[in-house]
């Protein structure tokens, strides 16, 4: 499934955030490139896929028509949902969608890579193939310790890559379905007890992100056990 938004397809198309709410259905149309490369990467693995729509009240039929017309086209079928606003049931429709998917198609679910690939390869595959780069960047530092990671013994583990949500490079600013760009590669972390290796990109902090002072701090359990601090 792949959630969507008219607004964020603006966004994709051009649009500043502080004018997503005006009808623009000329940006929508420039925006579903981003929506038709994350439909195809799905494909690659050998899945079927739904589009989910988030409707706002501010969403006009011309540009949702516009998101349906070319789904359709590429197979795909669309489903209005508004579980943000009305619970589960804004979603049933949604629900049915995805039920009557899986009742019709069969499992043929394919790996990106295979677990024996190379680190550097591994990473080239997501980079080129999930994101449309050209390249990886890495630089010396970098490879040897992605090399030494290997030599423990832990390159068979799948990569997780720690990348902006805001766009398929590494810049939050590049919207839409960049091409020839290259994916600068910050650093890399071995997580052997979860079992899987980070790779950190752009600017981008892993979780959990916490404030100098997390509020955790100021929780506290007395001797009646009452939590104090929650709010």
């Amino acid at each position: 499934m792949v959630v969507a938004t008219i607004k964020s397809l603006k966004v994709h198309g051009g649009v500043a955030k502080k004018d997503v709410t005006q009808p623009n259905p000329e940006a929508v149309t420039k925006g579903i490139e981003n929506l038709k490369k994350h439909i195809e990467n799905i494909h690659a693995f050998h899945v079927p896929v739904v589009v989910a729509i988030n409707r706002f009240s501010y969403d006009t039929d011309e540009e949702i028509n516009i998101v349906k017309e070319k789904c359709d086209y590429l197979g795909v079928d669309v489903v209005l949902c508004t579980n943000w606003q009305d619970g589960g049931q804004g979603a049933i429709e949604l629900g049915k969608a995805v039920t009557n998917l899986c009742e019709k198609h069969t499992s043929d679910f394919k790996l990106l890579y295979d677990d024996n690939l190379p680190l550097l390869s591994k990473i080239t595959k997501i980079a080129t193939e999930m994101y449309g780069a050209n390249e990886i960047l890495a630089d010396k530092q970098l490879r040897k310790e992605i090399e030494s990671i290997e030599n423990q013994g832990f390159g068979h583990l799948p990569v997780c890559m720690a990348k902006t949500p805001g766009s398929l490079s590494t810049d939050p600013n590049l919207k839409g379905r960049p091409t020839n760009f290259g994916v600068p590669l910050r650093g890399v972390r071995l997580a052997s007890g979860a079992g899987y290796i980070v790779v950190l990109t752009g600017d981008i902090i892993t979780m959990p992100g916490l404030p100098k002072r997390p509020a955790a701090e100021l929780i506290d359990v007395d001797d009646n056990g009452l939590i104090n601090g929650l709010s």
